[in-house]
């Protein structure tokens, strides 16, 4: 019986991922690098994110990636109301009142958690929620989701993850929980998965499945 549902954030609940790949890849030209096209790091955490894009040199990376998250980042903020998914706040409000526990386990930060559950309206159905930034290790590792598990008071064999990215996927199987893959949006006709255990086309397949 499933008893809980554990959602990744950025590529399921909101469209975000396409917006964090430009929004860096502007950034970064505005500081005189040049890309052929738009790296794809969907999925990935700041560390491993900005060790792809400055590999050599160590404090260039951490000017360049201090000015993005501090200036650069809120001058560009996230139009969360465009990129939301509308299914994101009727399916939680169905889980739970069916009584299934429901989390969101992102490796965004805990101020961009926050902002998405308010602008969602999802905060009275939600159980818990926790960062990557909270964790010892960022997904694949499934820390994020085991803490989730535990702090919710259910076994893995009780969950379903809902995830959109290889990393988040494996995260997910590593934790023991059956994971459903939701694939992105805007590159849904090319995405494969087959590491998860079901791909979904939408949030509300997830209500069959409990």
């Amino acid at each position: 019986m499933i008893k809980a549902v554990l959602f990744d954030m950025d590529g399921v609940l909101v469209d975000t991922e396409w917006f964090y790949n430009r929004r860096r890849v502007a950034f970064m030209e505005e500081k005189g690098f040049h890309f052929d096209e738009i790296p794809d790091l969907s999925g990935s955490n700041e560390p491993a994110i900005w060790e792809a894009l400055v590999p050599d040199d160590i404090e260039l990376r951490e000017r360049l990636r201090v000015e993005y998250k501090q200036v650069y980042s809120p001058d560009h903020p996230v139009p969360y109301t465009e990129l939301l998914n509308k299914q994101t706040e009727p399916v939680m409000r169905e889980l739970h009142e069916r009584g299934v526990k429901c989390a969101i386990a992102s490796s965004s930060y805990r101020e961009l958690i926050d902002e998405l559950v308010d602008i969602a309206g999802i905060a009275d159905v939600l159980d818990y929620t926790i960062s990557g930034h909270e964790c010892s290790a960022f997904k694949p590792d499934p820390e994020i989701y085991l803490r989730a598990m535990e702090m919710l008071g259910v076994e893995p064999a009780e969950c379903l993850v809902i995830e959109d990215s290889p990393l988040g996927i494996e995260a997910g199987k590593r934790s023991g929980a059956r994971v459903l893959a939701l694939p992105p949006a805007r590159r849904a006709s090319t995405w494969t998965s087959p590491a998860a255990d079901v791909v979904i086309d939408n949030l509300t397949d997830i209500l069959p499945a409990i």
